[in-house]
């Protein structure tokens, strides 16, 4: 039907139209044709962070390898953001893996699970236990998602126990061209070796299979006793003790000493997080700090009379509940691993330089070991080593406290925690690791243009 127009109704008609045809060319079409809105991304600690061009979160396998294969620019894999260096940050495109999640299969004859590669550890443990295995060992924080654990060589503490990446059995990767590797011992073991501990710069894990135990129960006894008294003794603690770990208090003579043992005892009843794993003993350190640090014979006086009134009800639980506990405060990091021989003597170094200078930190010192391994860029690659981390309350600058303490590992051949603060480089790294090469022939012939790399990655790999 027809519509009759007159010329004024004509007039108006064509004004609104030139308006609107306007306004796309001006405001109106720049709002409306504007790239998507930039979303800032940082780390746990707030101490990393970056403005990335694109955030991702694939919900398939297909949906991922199109993401890599279109990227323009550089691609960042990125899971719970716990990590402290800056393994992260880029302005090019972060993908996550929050997709990826979840028990995929498993096998009861051999203990062997497999997971999505972006399971967060804290949701194993209960999936494990449902099908009747468990992890041999577990680190303090099960915050992280599997694939960040594996990459940075993330581990517990326990001498006959190594990393979460030793008990790798086999993993699935999308490479920089968009090629899905599975890889194990048979299939593409190069690429396997080196995988464990990737760094996040093969490509993207997709899928992980883990070498398992059956499902058990720890026993957790906690007590105070002076450091060295407790350095003395490592050897008897380290053998009488499947899991064992010290946190010492700085600007004390004392630490908090923590033993796990494998045990058929009956579950205790839960804690409040609160007061796990030390958690309440951290807190009231805290507070000795902050009314104290003016005042440092006090506070000496102070916090080494904490061994008379500190107690600790044993704990029994399934392993995973154990093994992680609840972190409600944050903090920076730094960590290094040294040989385990010379464990106390570079932990007697740090205190007595903390005590020397009155170097204001107030976290206790983490000392735990760990088994060595076979993997080229593991920090436990061809030895038992002892781990040492300091910390620093995420609201003080971390900056001096560390630069003072890092020249201490450095001493003694310490190898830098990859997903943990430190100022190395390539040139610096890889006298530390004997099969540096062999990681980074098979990073050049996965990802030749550098598509998984950062400003960061490629100072730590020398890549230009």
């Amino acid at each position: 039907m027809p519509i009759h127009l007159t010329r004024r109704q004509l007039l108006h008609r064509a004004a609104v139209t030139g308006a609107f045809a306007a306004l796309s060319r001006t405001a109106l079409g720049a709002e409306l044709g504007r790239t998507p809105r930039l979303i800032p991304w940082r780390n746990w600690s707030g101490g990393q962070s970056c403005l990335p061009a694109a955030r991702l979160a694939p919900q398939t396998l297909d949906e991922l390898v199109q993401v890599i294969r279109r990227a323009e620019g550089k691609v960042r894999p990125v899971g719970s953001a716990h990590s402290f260096s800056a393994l992260v940050p880029t302005d090019g495109t972060l993908v996550s893996l929050a997709y990826f999640n979840g028990l995929l299969g498993h096998d009861a004859a051999t203990l062997q699970a497999e997971f999505a590669a972006g399971t967060p550890m804290s949701l194993m443990g209960a999936a494990l236990k449902d099908i009747g295995q468990a992890l041999p060992n577990m680190s303090d924080i099960d915050y992280q998602t599997l694939a960040g654990a594996i990459s940075t060589s993330t581990h517990g503490t326990g001498v006959g126990f190594g990393s979460y990446s030793s008990r790798v059995v086999g993993l699935q990767l999308v490479t920089a061209s968009g090629e899905v590797l599975d890889c194990d011992a048979q299939r593409h073991p190069e690429v396997f070796n080196a995988a464990r501990v990737s760094l996040g710069a093969f490509g993207v894990a997709t899928r992980v299979r883990l070498q398992n135990r059956a499902a058990f129960r720890l026993h957790e006894r906690q007590w105070v006793a002076r450091t060295e008294e407790l350095l003395e003794d490592v050897e008897k603690n380290t053998r009488e003790n499947q899991h064992w770990e010290m946190q010492v208090m700085t600007h004390s003579d004392y630490a908090l000493s923590i033993a796990l043992n494998e045990t058929q005892d009956p579950a205790t009843p839960p804690l409040d997080p609160a007061e796990e794993g030390g958690n309440q003993f951290v807190s009231i350190i805290e507070g000795f700090d902050k009314y104290g640090s003016d005042f440092p014979a006090a506070r000496r006086f102070l916090l080494n009379s904490l061994r008379h009134v500190a107690s600790f009800d044993d704990r029994v639980g399934d392993s995973y509940d154990i093994f992680a506990n609840v972190r409600n405060v944050r903090f920076n990091e730094m960590e290094y691993s040294v040989p385990a021989e010379h464990g106390p003597a570079c932990l007697r170094e740090i205190l007595a330089l903390i005590n020397d200078k009155d170097l204001r930190t107030w976290f206790p010192i983490e000392y735990r070991y760990v088994k060595a391994d076979d993997i080229p860029l593991s920090m436990f690659e061809g030895r038992d080593s002892c781990s040492i981390s300091v910390h620093q309350h995420y609201s003080m600058d971390h900056h001096n406290f560390f630069a003072a303490v890092e020249p201490i590992f450095w001493k003694y051949a310490g190898r830098p925690h990859w997903g943990k603060l430190h100022t190395l480089n390539a040139r610096t790294l890889q006298p530390l690791y004997p099969r540096w090469r062999e990681f980074t022939e098979v990073r050049r012939e996965l990802d030749p243009q550098g598509k998984f790399l950062n400003a960061h990655l490629s100072s730590i790999l020398g890549v230009a």
